[in-house]
This record gives structure tokens, C-alpha cells and sequence, in this order.
């Protein structure tokens, strides 16, 4: 079966996302994985979506042109085989949080200590928060640390780059659930 990703950005307003939903409810389209967000006044949106009688974006382009037409913009893209498979990753999952002043540098250098230390980063959101007079960055990156790192091991690296960048980082574990 083909799959496609399909990306949603512009103006946010509400009912995007059920007027994104009912397009593909339409077309018999399943939502495989899927992730939105606001991003200062920009609705960004990317699904991973499938139907098995569907196998070229031609076939189904045409059906988001109402969301083109109020000024959404709209791509998709065809995966190659594989590519909508979530890859077994083994490890702890942990949600790491920062907070401070706002200025440059901070998701570089944070993520840079991760990657060199071979944590992979699994979302990763950033926010102003507060008022324009006190505003706050805070970052909050979802990661998967590899076997034989540990939460406190990770609480030391981060030591000497809280006093860098004059940030609040904490790290706790997110314990996955089985249902």
C-alpha cells in the first residue's frame, strides 16, 4: 500500500484541522501519524496517511483545493516503501525542559549536547511564554535515550550548559504505558 505525507501550512484560524479530517474521511483516507501545530500565527500541520485503493498523489490532489483556495498551502508527498514505518527504537523516553531568557543559540546548543552524547531527540517544541516585557523560551524535547544512559547522567552533562546559557533544564522519565 502507498502512503503519502501530506503538509498543511498557513494563516491558523479554527477548523482546520476537521476541514483537513473531512477531506480525508471522504476519500477513505487513514491517518497513520500525525502532527500539528501553532507556530507564532502559522498552523503547520504533516500527516503520514494511506489508502489502499490510492497509488499516486494525482488520484487526490485535487480535493484539497478548497483549503488552497482560503489561502492554505497544501504539498504532498509520496513516500518510498518503508517510509511510514515507525523504527524500533530501544531506550528510555525522557522529557527534558527548558527555561530562560530568550536569545540565540539555546535549541543549537541544547541540541547539539544530545546528538554528540547519541540521544535521540523525538519532538521538540519551543514557545514564548509571559509578557512582552518579561517574555520566557521555553523548549520541551521528548528524547530517547540510548541503553545505559540515565536520567542523572544526563541531569550532569547538562550542568556546565545551564551555566552557559543562563537556562532552567530539567530531565524526567516518561514511562511508557502499555494498553
Amino acid at each position: 500500500m502507498q502512503h503519502f505525507a501530506l503538509t498543511i501550512i498557513g494563516r491558523d484560524r479554527p477548523g482546520i484541522v476537521s476541514q483537513v479530517a473531512e477531506i480525508l474521511y471522504r476519500l477513505g483516507f487513514n491517518i497513520a501519524d500525525s502532527s500539528s501545530s501553532i507556530l507564532g500565527g502559522q498552523f503547520s500541520m504533516i500527516l503520514l496517511i494511506s489508502n489502499p485503493a490510492i497509488s499516486s498523489k494525482e488520484e487526490f490532489s485535487d480535493a484539497f483545493t478548497p483549503l488552497e483556495e482560503s489561502n492554505l498551502s497544501v504539498f504532498i508527498r509520496t513516500l518510498k516503501p518503508g517510509g511510514e514505518v515507525r523504527p524500533e527504537m530501544a531506550g528510555e523516553l525522557c522529557m527534558i525542559s527548558v527555561y530562560g531568557a530568550d536569545k540565540p543559540g539555546i535549541v543549537y546548543q541544547v541540541s547539539k549536547e544530545l546528538g554528540d552524547r547519541k540521544i535521540n531527540i523525538t519532538d521538540l517544541n519551543t514557545k514564548l511564554i509571559g509578557d512582552e516585557s518579561r517574555p520566557v523560551y521555553v523548549m520541551m524535547i521528548e528524547a530517547l535515550l540510548p541503553a545505559g544512559v540515565g536520567i542523572e547522567e544526563i541531569e550532569g552533562w547538562m550542568t556546565e550548559l545551564k551555566k552557559k546559557l543562563q537556562v532552567d533544564i530539567s530531565i524526567r522519565s516518561l514511562i511508557a504505558m502499555e494498553l
